[in-house]
């Protein structure tokens, strides 16, 4: 019972991270369409050196950069198995810390499962680096803070 417990959990974090990323692209790529609608509206250039047209191209290309991030983070999560055992702090793995819960997937931030409060992290970020690899009952310190690993699942 304990382990479904813990691949619902996994499970509903997916899903949640899953939802709020799809948010950021549903609406980095509005903003992408937006810009450019906006700038086929400028036309083309009014002279040699149009600055503003060159905003716009820059404003769309920006969000078409987001949308992109926003996309290469959706299949990030697609690789998540939420039914692997995970015994250390790793891709995928739920750690649950003396101070913290951690989700080791992308980073979104606060997440609230069954009225638990979790962190979605990125392997990428220095908090994962230092608990990278460490085992139910090790210790890690970030931020002159010493955690202390309750369970990894």
């Amino acid at each position: 019972m304990e382990n479904k417990k813990r691949t619902g959990i996994k499970q509903l974090l997916v899903n949640e991270c899953q939802r709020i990323q799809q948010e950021v692209v549903d609406s980095s790529k509005a903003a992408m369409n937006e810009a450019q609608v906006a700038l086929n509206e400028y036309g083309p250039n009014k002279d040699r050196y149009d600055s503003f047209r060159d905003q716009l191209i820059s404003r769309r290309d920006m969000f078409a950069g987001q949308y992109q991030k926003a996309l290469a983070e959706c299949s990030v999560l697609i690789r998540i198995n939420t039914t692997a055992k995970n015994d250390c702090a790793e891709f995928g793995a739920v750690v649950i810390t003396d101070k913290s819960n951690f989700f080791i997937a992308i980073s979104i931030g606060k997440i609230t499962i069954d009225g638990e409060l979790f962190y979605a992290i990125s392997p990428n970020v220095p908090l994962y680096q230092s608990m990278k690899g460490l085992k139910k009952g090790d210790t890690f310190e970030f931020n002159k803070q010493k955690h202390r690993i309750i369970d990894i699942y």
